[in-house]
Parts: C-alpha cells; structure tokens; sequence
C-alpha cells in the first residue's frame, strides 16, 4: 500500500497535563486556540475536526467546533480507548489522502474523572482482573519467565522517562526518580510496582493535518506522515490469551504495514514515542516493532542509538486516555520539525508513533519524516 495523497502535519499544540479536572470542552480547545494564536493558520481552512476522547460527553465535536468559531464540513467524535488519538490521525490522514479534506484539525482531550476508560468492565471475561495493570503483570511474568526479563530491567524503563519529562514543562511528573524508588514502590498487582504504572490524568493535545498543496500555503516546515499500520484481533482477554505468544501481535502487523508503506525499516527511526503504559509495554514494544530481537527487549532499555519517549511518554507526562496518541503525534512532529525545545532530539529525520489499547487487542504505528 502507498499514500494516494501526500499528507503532513502542518502544526501542532499540547496542553499541560495535570491531576485538575477542567471542563472537558474547554480543555478540547485549549491547544487549537495556541496554534490559531501562534501560526498563519485560518480557522476557515479547517473543513475536517474529529474529536478523540472517551467522555460519553454527545455531540462533543460539534460543540467544540462552535466554542472554536470553526464550520467544517465534517465532525465528530472518535473513541477506542487508549488507541483512540493515533486512530484519530489516521482517519483524518485517510480522508486528506482519499481527498474529501484538505485540512484537518484532530484533537485528543480527557479529563481524569472518566472512570469509563480505566476498567474493562463490559468484558465478563476478566472476571474481578478488569483493571490494566492486570494484564500487565501477567504480560511482564510470562517474559520474565520465557527471556529472563527482569525487574530491574523494568523499573530502568521508568528511570529512563522520568528522566526525559524532568526536561518536559508540560509533564505531570517532573521529578526524576531512581532505581531503588521504583523497586521499593508500592507493589500493585507482582510484579508491577506502582512506579512501574502510568497515571491516568487531564490533558489535550491537537494537530492539524493537511494536503500537499494546502501544506506548501500554510507552512515552510511539514513533517509527512510517511506510514500507517494499524491491527485490531479481538476485544475480549479470552480471545488474547489464546493467541498469546509474550508479545502484541497487532504491533507486529501495524509495524509491518507502516514500514512497508513508509519504505522505511527499523534502523532508520531516529526518534520514537512508545505505549509504555507500564514499563513492561515499552519492552515489549521495542521487540514488536523489530528495533531488538524477541527477548532481548530488557537489554534494549539503555541503548543510546534510538532516542525513545523524549517528552517522558505516559510514565513521566501522565496518560490522558482519549489524548495520548494525538500527544505523542504532536511530539514527533515537534521533534522532526526541531521545535521540541528542551526535549529535542539533535538530527532526528524519521520518526515512530506506537499507540494501543485494551492489552495490545488493537494496535496502530505511524511513521512520519521530514
């Protein structure tokens, strides 16, 4: 598969993540109102707005389009738990590139009393285990066990982020932390520690995408979304299970389509934003997106060639559910344009999204490039 169209992202903004609860409408305008403010970008070129969050909040596009004075010609809601942001994108990306659009404004909001999109109630399935941290103990047992991962490894992911969001003005969490923090943290669900955990918080991020021609009049500085993967096997952990192989096999197949499409291969990402939900998400992301080998995704974690989770990914910057994967767009856009500020990664040209919800049940990967 090949982009019809060529699409890029033209601009992009993201609030400051915080444990407050705002209103979730005025929170959704927040970042599109900076970009209005700050570029050359007239509300009257937006004629595509698609709203990611997952308040059951009705007719939250529409609304938000009024409070933001912008008449597009389509809107709507979009939710798919934590996948919902990089859906977003794609959606918008589809439409630009199919040419019902030529300008799209994606914005991903959540505010931290959405208690909907923390439990997996509806999948009778999990019985009493509905909660993430769940599947990711026994995700992160069964690669300990299988490759020797250890706990160390793990917690040296949640080193590594705080580390970066210590740097990142808008992150949640700005205090850098240290092994034996992590290790001695509160244990949640054996052997997931409470430092091991991301936090689910209020946040918004927003991007705007546009066509060639609508991008070369708007901007002298676009960075193309050069491939999409995304994969969806089932909704239920009954149905993961029986597939399970210590791995997200939709990150596999979303990495393959988004590498073939972007004719683009492992080694050439410069700069990444992983799902690392929890810090055994990030390891075995670096495995299902064949930066390592199946298993040595442990040692992986202090490698120096690939800069991954600049901005300190959900562990450090917090995890605004329905916002997450529009952040992490906004982000490796910032940072292949080189106007990521503190967190900028010197000479990165290619750039990776990994975004996925429900434990790996769906999975998209984009990448992007100057």
């Amino acid at each position: 598969m090949e982009m019809r169209e060529e699409v890029a992202v033209i601009a992009s903004a993201t609030s400051r993540f915080t444990k407050k609860e705002p209103s979730i409408l005025e929170l959704s305008c927040q970042p599109a109102l900076k970009i209005f403010r700050e570029t050359n970008i007239d509300r009257t070129e937006v004629d595509s707005v698609i709203v990611s969050t997952c308040s059951m909040l009705q007719y939250t596009s529409s609304i938000v389009c009024e409070m933001l004075g912008i008449r597009p010609n389509k809107s709507c809601r979009l939710d798919n738990l934590c996948n919902s942001g990089s859906i977003a994108i794609a959606s918008a990306c589809s439409e630009i590139a199919a040419g019902f659009s030529d300008c799209a404004l994606v914005i991903g909001a959540e505010i931290i009393s959405n208690s909907s999109a923390k439990k997996l109630e509806w999948d009778l399935t999990r019985g009493q285990f509905n909660h993430p941290v769940h599947w990711a103990s026994l995700f992160a047992r069964s690669h300990m066990r299988k490759f020797g991962t250890t706990e160390e490894q793990m917690a040296l992911v949640a080193v590594k982020n705080r580390k970066n969001s210590s740097k990142n003005p808008l992150a949640l969490f700005r205090n850098k932390i240290t092994l034996e923090e992590v290790i001695n943290s509160k244990k949640i669900s054996d052997p997931i520690k409470l430092l091991d955990s991301s936090y689910v918080c209020s946040g918004s991020s927003a991007v705007i995408l546009a066509s060639k021609e609508k991008a070369k009049k708007l901007t002298d500085n676009p960075v193309w979304i050069k491939g999409i993967g995304q994969k969806t096997t089932c909704a239920s952990l009954s149905q993961l299970l029986s597939k399970h192989d210590v791995g997200f096999t939709t990150t596999q197949e979303a990495a393959r389509q988004a590498y073939k499409m972007s004719q683009k291969r492992p080694e050439d990402i410069d700069v990444a934003e992983l799902h690392d939900a929890f810090t055994i998400t990030e390891i075995m992301a670096y495995e299902d997106l064949f930066l390592t080998k199946k298993g040595e995704g442990g040692k992986f974690v202090t490698q120096e060639q690939l800069s991954i989770n600049p901005r300190g990914g959900l562990l450090g910057c917090g995890h605004p559910i329905g916002c997450t994967g529009v952040a992490q767009v906004a982000e490796i856009a910032a940072q292949l344009a080189g106007r990521a500020g503190q967190t900028q990664v010197k000479g990165c040209k290619t750039g990776l999204v990994h975004n996925m919800a429900a434990a790996g049940t769906s999975s998209s990967v984009l990448v992007l490039g100057q």
